[in-house]
């Protein structure tokens, strides 16, 4: 069975694909049109549907299983599809959604040992009690939310195995920099988009929540800091929890990438600097796992719209 991934550029195709957004735009001319992201498990990818019926809208919703008869093009460097024919799946056909969506090909047993050895590098008592007791409350959530909507680690497990992924590199730092403070970066990478189980809807069509779009991840798990804290008796004022939010709240490094706060602690630097290593580390295999060999990538929009090349030699 082919999927979104195996199909070449200007080869026309029908499959059985997940709509994992339906957006409703207007053209110029004044009509309505549907945006459509595409998925299977091989990746996603973008569709305009011009002229749309508000029959068609109302059917063609986030979540629902269609087949799709298109043909896969590129547009600014980026791969998509012109649509021909799309309708939704009939019984007897594979319409369960949990067929097509992407996730991460590691088991959760694997995650959670990396945790598990990563908690024992968080030597503050008040940082550990809060680290295990939110991590307690997001729970399963943790192994099956994605990290992102689109781009970086956008898939089902993509939470978990980014902050893991996260953890190895930082478990490492502390034995080349050992001025490190490893309560803080350790707690303060388990923590820092432990908010995204709030902010984001689910694996499954991932859309932000209403906090989400009003809050965002970062203020809500400074919430979730001051509510352990409350629940635990830890006084909030404590330096040690201070320190704990401040590196969580200045992750994303500037003001202008949503963080209230710039970093002012070295841990909250190297935080910032890990995750932003990570998330362009995977934007990059995501982009040249599916390049041959000797040619660029789809452009990656996030990095400035570059296009990584795939060698041909290993």
């Amino acid at each position: 069975m082919k999927h979104i991934y195996d199909i070449e550029n200007g080869e026309e195709f029908s499959l059985f694909v997940l709509i994992k957004t339906a957006d409703v735009k207007t053209a110029r001319n004044g009509n309505p049109f549907i945006a459509f992201t595409f998925q299977d498990r091989s990746g996603s990818i973008d569709g305009m549907y011009w002229s749309a019926t508000e029959k068609e809208i109302s059917t063609f919703q986030t979540g629902r299983v269609v087949f799709l008869r298109g043909e896969r093009d590129t547009y600014q460097g980026q791969p998509q599809v012109k649509i021909k024919a799309i309708r939704l799946a009939e019984a007897g056909e594979p319409d369960d959604p949990t067929l097509y969506v992407e996730r991460i090909d590691i088991k959760k047993e694997v995650l959670q040992e990396e945790l598990n050895e990563a908690l024992f590098e968080i030597r503050e008592p008040n940082i550990a009690r809060v680290v295990r007791k939110i991590l307690n409350q997001v729970d399963n959530d943790f192994y099956t939310f994605p990290a992102a909507k689109r781009n970086h680690h956008a898939l089902a497990g993509g939470l978990s195995y980014h902050t893991t992924t996260m953890l190895k590199i930082a478990r490492h730092l502390l034995t080349v920099y050992t001025e490190l403070n490893s309560s803080l970066l350790i707690g303060g990478i388990i923590l820092h988009d432990l908010g995204k189980t709030i902010e984001l809807s689910g694996p499954m069509s991932t859309e932000y929540t209403f906090k989400g779009q009003l809050l965002g991840h970062i203020v809500i798990i400074n919430e979730m800091i001051d509510r352990a804290c409350l629940e635990i008796g830890i006084n909030t004022d404590h330096e040690a929890i201070v320190l704990l939010k401040h590196v969580v709240l200045s992750h994303h490094g500037k003001l202008e990438y949503g963080s209230p706060v710039t970093p002012r602690l070295l841990e909250a630097e190297v935080i910032h600097m890990i995750d932003n290593l990570d998330a362009s580390v995977n934007m990059i295999l995501s982009a040249t796992s599916k390049t041959k060999p000797g040619e660029f990538s789809e452009a990656i929009y996030p990095m400035d719209r570059r296009s990584m090349y795939r060698p041909t030699f290993k």
